[in-house]
């Protein structure tokens, strides 16, 4: 394997895949944090220009974290299709990626492809590619997903309804779902992050969105997005629990800082088949965000991006309903700025997408990131582009409990709008029946919360 280039007179040897990797990576500043980053724009270039060049089975035979230590890379490498493999080992990242990018290929070989595929492989091709190059490759591929209802279609863009309230109080958060139910908003799931991590809490929460999906007759699922241990618990109490959620690492202690394993995951899998109230077959919530293993410290020397796209190799395993990337939620220290969060926002749906997730991005950023809402704004185009199967909505982009800010449901409505897509099929029916929408646009009514009071 070979990891040194010389670029404009100057000799660039790099030590190891995983360092290659960290300086291949556009400007992160987590990466810099972790003292793992390119020194300059001359060393990520000769970086790329390497990796470029690597085949895909360099990546099998220098694995950057041991399936022998770790078990996301067991879980990885156990998922590889070793025939679809064989026929692409030899292939360049660079092949990689012209092949993703040109105009004769389409969602099914991709869809095949990626069988044969480890994350780090999905991750290299990541680093190769511009944004314009992210938007083009996720957009072929369509990743389709069936809890109580069916998203993912190409043309759909669904909305997540967050109504979280800062003291977990049921008739505030009624108020804000009833808003974003009137403007269309709610078909990905009712999803609520709660502020008490408790059984009883997240059973009241579960059973508050029962009753009003089932007054309104309203085709979509709950979840509430409680530690999964808390949630097990609530299940087994009888709480209607249509899907369950867990945040995600890429590596297996990244996960243990979370409380988890594969083990507990199992565990989670077996219980939501046998007593959650989801149709399925798909019955989870995944979260990830670039950073979260350097925050643990359980990053392994390994760049975010890729510790990323391990994520969803974990992911993949358990067949989820959505998955979303939290993009601008951890702060400054992994993603300094708007234009770190949009890069960062391109490279998780497309390597989510890569990976057959039916990915979604909480278009978001903390307040003391150097962002505003207009580059969020920026985002949310080019994945309503990108072919994104879900955003976040919450009551006027402003997170009054989780203190961050995001996408509000008008935004999601105007995304729609603007760009031709529709509420998942069933939802459109439930909302054509309520008059809140015609035609695929809304009606005058929409935006009117008290259509539910």
């Amino acid at each position: 394997m070979k990891l040194k280039t010389v670029l404009l007179g100057q000799t660039f040897q790099f030590r190891d895949l995983k360092d290659l990797m960290a300086k291949a990576n556009e400007v992160k500043s987590g990466d810099q944090l972790a003292g793992i980053a390119a020194a300059d724009a001359k060393e990520r270039m000769a970086a790329k220009l390497v990796l470029a060049d690597l085949t895909l089975a360099d990546f099998r035979n220098a694995p950057l974290l041991a399936p022998e230590v770790d078990e996301v890379s067991r879980i990885i490498e156990e998922a590889v299709n070793e025939k679809i493999y064989a026929e692409v080992r030899n292939w360049t990242v660079a092949e990689l990626r012209e092949h993703l990018l040109q105009q004769g290929t389409g969602s099914d070989e991709i869809r095949r492809l990626s069988r044969g595929l480890t994350s780090e492989m999905v991750a290299a091709a990541a680093k190769l590619m511009s944004n314009l190059d992210l938007v083009q490759a996720a957009a072929k591929i369509e990743v389709i997903s069936h809890c109580n209802m069916t998203i993912g279609q190409k043309g759909v863009l669904a909305g997540r309804a967050q109504p979280n309230h800062p003291t977990d109080n049921i008739q505030g958060m009624k108020a804000s779902l009833f808003e974003a139910l009137s403007y269309g908003i709610g078909d990905a799931v009712l999803g609520i992050n709660p502020v008490i991590d408790s059984a009883d809490s997240v059973k009241s929460m579960l059973f508050a969105m029962k009753e009003v999906m089932a007054k309104w007759s309203i085709p979509t699922q709950n979840c509430v997005l409680a530690h999964i241990k808390t949630q097990m618990k609530a299940i087994r109490q009888g709480a209607p629990a249509d899907m369950v959620f867990q945040s995600l690492a890429g590596t297996e202690d990244g996960n243990k800082a979370f409380g988890i394993s594969a083990e507990l995951l199992d565990e989670a899998d077996d219980l939501v088949r046998r007593e959650g109230s989801g149709t399925g077959p798909n019955l989870w919530y995944f979260e990830t965000g670039q950073g979260s293993e350097l925050s643990a410290e359980a990053h392994h020397g390994i760049d975010q991006v890729t510790l990323e796209s391990r994520c969803y190799g974990l992911a993949r395993k358990y067949k989820p309903f959505i998955v979303n990337t939290v993009v601008g939620f951890i702060g400054p220290e992994y993603l300094y700025d708007s234009r770190q969060v949009i890069r960062a926002g391109l490279e998780d749906h497309f390597m989510g997408k890569m990976q057959q997730l039916p990915m979604g991005v909480d278009v978001c950023y903390t307040n003391h990131m150097q962002a505003d809402q207009n580059d969020m704004d920026n985002l949310a185009v080019l994945l309503a582009s990108a072919g994104v199967n879900y955003l976040i909505g919450v009551p006027m982009a402003d997170d009054c409990m989780l203190n961050y800010q995001s996408t509000s449901y008008h935004d999601i409505a105007t995304l729609r709008e603007l760009m031709g897509l529709r509420p998942a099929p069933d939802f459109e029916r439930w909302l054509v029946k309520m008059g809140i929408m015609e035609n695929g646009r809304l009606t005058p009514l929409a935006g009117d919360p008290t259509l539910f009071m």
